[in-house]
């Protein structure tokens, strides 16, 4: 460099192995031919409900949560949206749902965002759902996901190649796949940035949802414009397995539950 330029400020970091995650989730959502609907629910109710919940006791209950028994119960009446196939191109629906959420961890002295399955979660109650996440909340140790990263640790330094044959062990059998990723995937932004706005990701899981911000909007109800609180939701759902129609379906009793508020 001539010695009259001035050298730009910069500096030099590894990149983080747990980022490989992400950079694998990405690649590998990349190959589904997935179709996207973005939504709009109103959350009033529910928001309402939790917001007097926590002025009556103090406790502050996990939206996240929430939209996971909704999911979960949606799910569970139009089980076909969260099928897997086998090797041989049959489907494999499964009785429980297992859901992978997005929690906020620490991890290698950084922030992360860890994938937690709550299991057979159409089987449980909003407050377990809230409790189990508020648990790994705590300790990121209680979820199974954490415990195994000193063994995937090992996995990620392998290359490309190599992790993509793994994956694609993993995939070829859906009791598998279910183990290790469960069968619908939560990423719920709106915790991390009070605004609107969708998120569009790259699912791994042939149901998948994103809740992006909330906004106060206005609305037509009976008649009148009231100004309402309205969640922004992308479904993202693999078109190899569900056609529209059918997920239109899942994604309006999916809107019924939340827009409920009850539990």
């Amino acid at each position: 460099m001539p010695p009259d330029i001035e050298r730009p400020a910069y500096s030099i970091q590894p990149f983080p192995l747990a980022r490989r995650v992400i950079v694998d989730a990405n690649r590998l959502g990349r190959r589904r031919r997935t179709i996207y609907g973005l939504l709009e629910f109103d959350v009033t109710a529910p928001r309402r409900r939790i917001a007097e919940h926590k002025a009556h006791t103090g406790e502050a209950l996990s939206f996240t949560a929430y939209l996971a028994h909704c999911l979960a119960l949606a799910v569970a009446e139009h089980p076909q949206v969260h099928a897997l196939r086998d090797w041989r191109g049959r489907l494999v629906t499964f009785e429980d749902v297992d859901i992978a959420v997005v929690i906020d961890i620490e991890l290698e002295g950084r922030r992360f965002p860890m994938g937690h399955i709550l299991r057979r979660a159409q089987r449980r109650t909003f407050r377990e759902l809230h409790a189990e996440i508020r648990a790994v909340q705590a300790d990121a140790r209680a979820s199974a996901s954490r415990r195994r990263w000193p063994r995937l640790r090992a996995f990620f330094r392998l290359p490309v190649p190599l992790r993509d044959l793994v994956y694609l062990y993993l995939y070829a059998s859906p009791w598998r796949a279910k183990q290790h990723t469960g069968t619908v995937g939560l990423t719920a932004l709106g915790m991390f940035a009070e605004m609107g706005g969708w998120g569009i990701n790259s699912p791994t899981h042939n149901c998948s949802v994103v809740a992006g911000g909330i906004q106060e909007k206005p609305v037509a109800r009976a008649g009148r414009v009231v100004v309402r609180e309205i969640l922004n939701l992308t479904l993202a759902v693999n078109h190899d397995v569900v056609d529209g129609i059918p997920a239109a379906r899942f994604a309006s009793r999916f809107k019924e539950l939340v827009e409920r508020g009850e539990w």
